[in-house]
Formats: structure tokens, C-alpha cells, sequence
């Protein structure tokens, strides 16, 4: 087996890690990263530990299934740790871990980001359907 440089070493690992490969592990995480609800449990986070209920009450509309479900891929991806407290009834807080703090400024700029333009998008959502149509409308009485 051939010695590599250490530039080649590296060089093999950018590429290892490049998310437009289809089989990159790195997809996987883009893909949970871009979850809506994964945007939102990080960001109801941001604050410090809370507890289950508390996050439910934060993002509305998310079922419990859901909670459950993006709390647990968080806590495997390393991303929020889950503790238990021994009470009547047990108290479980979920907090951000390091990693998961380092992506706060991330999805908060993206979250901020669609707070403020989302009257140009739905505008412009309104007049691609309104073309839509017309040109539909169009075609059908050729």
C-alpha cells in the first residue's frame, strides 16, 4: 500500500464529506438540519434546558409524535442531551449540548430570515399561481 501525503489525506476526507455525494453521511444530517421542527426545538432551546411540555407549548403545531420523534434524533445526532431528574412525577429537561449551541446562530439567522420576508414570498407565491393559471387558462382554449 502506497505512503499519502498528509494534503492527500485531507484531500480524500473533503471529499468523504461532500453533501452533494448521495451516499455522504453528511446528507443525512443536512437533511435533519433543514427539518422544520428541528429549526424550532433549537431554537425554543437557545434560552436553556426545558421541559417536554414547555416545548410543546412553544412550537405550536407540533404533534407529540413529532416532538418525541426530533427530540430523539437530536439527542442521537448529539445535539440535545436529555436528563432525567428522580421526582414525583420525574422531571426530564432536554438543553442544548455544545454543538447543538453552535448552530443557534445558524437556524436563528434562517428562522429570522423567513420572519422578515415572508410577505414578498407569499406574494410572489400568489402571482407564480395567478401566472400559472392564466397561462392553464391559455393553453386549455388553444
Amino acid at each position: 500500500m502506497p505512503t499519502r501525503t498528509a494534503a492527500q489525506r485531507r484531500a480524500e476526507a473533503r471529499v468523504a464529506y461532500d453533501a452533494f455525494i448521495a451516499a455522504c453521511p453528511s446528507r443525512q444530517l443536512l437533511d435533519r438540519l433543514s427539518d422544520k421542527w428541528t429549526t424550532l426545538v433549537i431554537s425554543a432551546l437557545a434560552g436553556g434546558p426545558r421541559r417536554y411540555a414547555e416545548l410543546a407549548r412553544t412550537i405550536a403545531g407540533v404533534s407529540q409524535k413529532m416532538l418525541t420523534q426530533t427530540l430523539r434524533s437530536l439527542e442521537r445526532d448529539g445535539l440535545v442531551t436529555r436528563t432525567v431528574t428522580p421526582a414525583v412525577p420525574v422531571r426530564v429537561d432536554y438543553e442544548l449540548t455544545a454543538i447543538g449551541r453552535e448552530l443557534l446562530p445558524v437556524l436563528g439567522a434562517v428562522k429570522e430570515w423567513s420572519e422578515r420576508h415572508i410577505e414578498r414570498v407569499l406574494d410572489s407565491r400568489e402571482e407564480y399561481d395567478s401566472r400559472a393559471t392564466r397561462e392553464e387558462g391559455a393553453a386549455a382554449s388553444r
